[in-house]
This record gives C-alpha cells, sequence and structure tokens, in this order.
C-alpha cells in the first residue's frame, strides 16, 4: 500500500518529510520511537531512508505527528516550493515549527481541493481580482465593495465565510494550525485556496478569512500571517483594511451609530458586531469617524467589551454558526460526497478531507 503510495516521493524524501515533521512537533527521536512503539535506532533509519516504512507504522507516526498520511507521501505543490518551500531544515525558534507545519497545512488542502478536480468532481471557480493596483487603504475599501457588488451582497451582513470565499474563487477551510498562526493563502494557477486556525475566537475566525481573500482580490500569490517583514507591514495593513471593509461596510457601521447617545451607540454597534459577526474591536473601528476629535470616546468604548450574553440576547438568543461548524466550501463538500458515491474515495478518506465536519455515525446506514 506504502509503495504504491510512494511513487511521487522516494523513501529518503519520505523519511525526510517525517524528520521534519518530528522537529516540527518539538519531538526528539526517542519521543516518536517511545509513542509509536519502535526503537530510536529505527526511528533513524527510516528517516534516513535506510528502512522502508509499512502503512502501520506512517500510519502510527501521522496520528502522533497530527498530519495526514498525504504529507508525508506528496511533494509540496509547486507553488510552495517556489515561494516560501516548507523547510529544509528546523531550527528551535517557534517561528521555524509553526511556519513548517502551516505550509504543510495549506500544502495538504491544495492537494485535497486538486485531488477532486482531477477527478472530475469539483469545477475550479473563476478568481475574483480586483482590476487595478491597490497600494492604500482607501482603494482597498473600495475593492471590498467592488467584490460585494460583484457577489451581490450590498452592504448586508455575510452568510458562511466559505461559501462566500468560495464563490470569490478561494476554496477555505479550518483546520488545525500550530498556536500563534492565525491562516495562510496560496494561488497555484487556476486554484486559489486558504486556511484558517480553528485555534481563533470565531470573529477573529472571520476576519482571518477575510484577510485571506483580500490576498486574492488584491492580487498576491502566497500568503502567511508567519514571520511578517517590516516590507511588507505596509501591504498587510493594506489587506487587513480589505478585510475589515468587506466585513462590515464603513457607510453602514457609521450609519448604525449616527446622532445617538452614548449608550444607544453600544448598544447599537453590539447588535452590529452580532449581526455581522464580527469581533468588537473591528465593528468600533468601522463605526469610528477616522481623525475625529472623538477619539478618547472611541477609545473607551472599544474598552468596553460586550460579555458573550449580550452579544446572544441582540440576536434574540438564535445562535449564528460560522466557521466553528461549517469547516469546507459547501461546493467542495458536494464534491467530497460525489466522490464517495462513485467509489473514488474510501468512507475513511471522505472524513478526512472534509476536516471533521462531518463523524464516522453519520455515514453509517440506518
Amino acid at each position: 500500500m506504502i509503495a504504491h503510495m510512494a511513487q511521487e516521493l522516494s523513501w529518503e524524501l519520505i523519511g525526510e518529510r517525517v524528520r521534519l515533521s518530528r522537529l516540527s512537533s518539538g519531538l526528539s527521536q526517542s519521543a516518536l520511537a517511545r509513542r509509536i512503539g519502535l526503537e530510536r535506532s529505527m526511528v533513524s533509519k527510516l528517516e534516513t531512508g535506510g528502512r522502508h516504512i509499512d502503512a502501520v507504522e506512517l500510519t502510527r507516526i501521522a496520528r502522533e505527528l497530527d498530519f495526514p498520511l498525504t504529507h508525508f507521501l506528496s511533494a509540496p505543490p509547486a507553488v510552495v516550493s517556489r515561494r516560501a518551500a516548507i523547510a529544509s531544515e528546523i531550527d528551535e525558534s517557534d517561528d521555524s515549527k509553526r511556519s513548517y507545519r502551516t505550509e504543510a497545512r495549506i500544502s495538504d488542502w491544495l492537494r485535497d481541493v486538486r485531488q477532486l478536480m482531477d477527478d472530475g468532481v469539483l469545477q475550479p471557480r473563476p478568481l475574483l481580482c480586483f482590476p487595478g493596483t491597490v497600494s492604500s487603504n482607501d482603494k482597498a475599501r473600495e475593492a471590498a465593495g467592488w467584490l460585494r457588488g460583484q457577489l451581490d451582497l450590498g452592504t448586508e451582513p455575510l452568510g458562511s465565510m466559505t461559501e462566500v470565499c468560495e464563490r470569490a474563487g478561494q476554496f477555505t477551510s479550518v483546520v488545525s494550525l500550530p498556536e500563534g498562526a492565525h491562516g495562510a493563502s496560496l494561488v497555484d494557477g487556476e486554484v486559489a485556496v486558504a486556511v484558517v486556525s480553528e485555534r481563533l475566537q470565531p470573529g477573529r475566525q472571520r476576519s482571518t478569512a477575510a484577510h485571506e481573500l483580500g490576498h486574492l482580490v488584491l492580487g498576491d500569490e502566497f500568503s502567511s500571517d508567519l514571520g511578517v517583514h517590516t516590507s511588507r507591514q505596509d501591504r498587510e495593513n493594506v489587506v487587513e483594511a480589505f478585510g475589515a471593509e468587506f466585513l462590515l461596510p464603513k457607510a453602514r457601521a457609521r450609519q448604525a451609530v449616527a446622532r445617538k447617545d452614548q449608550d444607544e451607540v453600544r448598544r447599537n454597534l453590539v447588535e452590529l458586531a452580532a449581526t455581522y459577526r464580527v469581533s468588537w474591536t473591528l465593528a468600533v473601528h468601522q463605526a469610528a469617524p477616522e481623525g475625529d476629535k472623538s477619539a478618547e470616546f472611541w477609545q473607551r468604548m472599544k474598552e468596553r467589551t460586550p460579555t458573550a450574553a449580550e452579544f446572544k440576547d441582540s440576536l434574540g438568543w438564535r445562535p449564528l454558526p460560522d466557521l466553528s461548524q461549517i469547516r469546507v466550501p459547501p461546493g467542495y463538500a458536494s464534491a467530497v460526497m460525489r466522490a464517495l458515491e462513485e467509489d473514488l474515495i474510501t468512507v475513511e478518506r471522505a472524513i478526512e478531507m472534509m476536516h471533521e465536519q462531518v463523524s464516522p455515525d453519520e455515514f453509517d446506514e440506518e
């Protein structure tokens, strides 16, 4: 089984992938050996390609290191190798470990999307890229309004972010990313993908999804929130302005607080943040006039973070599930089911590709 699946990589490269994955998890050879029931010398040999790995061993390794099997059996996509190659070495820094695992996650997600396309059950979506250069926050907000227009969204609250991103051409998934990593995105030919960390709070997940969509719309081929250099910070700020405007247009936010007293402003902002499902900080930022003399008032407002109960009460206690429950795009999910129905994948692979949006018992016959 492993020999058949490993045609794309040599045993030496598979062993190297195991080594780097182990280092990114902060484990020694001895620690990994104890967890998978092997001697340290055997782990050492398999990491150098001197010993072949069988299916059971690689499955145990994948489980312990929290990677899918495909991560060890497939080469990284060309765009990752070209722009931010999965590291040839990992040092002791947290950034190095996070970078490896984040780049591996988005590579695995792209591989899943590509597999369904190769099987003919999923079609690429047209990439909605803004027709112009965006180098300022004002232009970024214009691009966000343009995208809302392209998707016929007006200024209303967005629905599921995975669906919205898919309509814009980007397949976005919620995955397990290391602590400190928010998300990443890349464009590989006609396919755009993004990943968002499951660790984030709901509002921050939506902001991250919108931010990664911004990299696509504004014309960036690859993005990662890890190790952003000073030279890139201005660009990241522009993309952040796009994301905020896309989630909650300033005109709509300012309309909600215009000519209101302080208590009414806060009540309206709580409802706005809950309805648009954005963080309190983002809602206040979008509502506050730029360069206004009342900056102190808005700073105090930002510091008065509402409770979870206040947010729920503003919605009449009706839950609005999003990325915490909808972890893959709807078109992609339908493609997984088609692949399963056509015996192109197994149930186990379908569950893996759905990123825990479904459980094994949901496939049991009644």
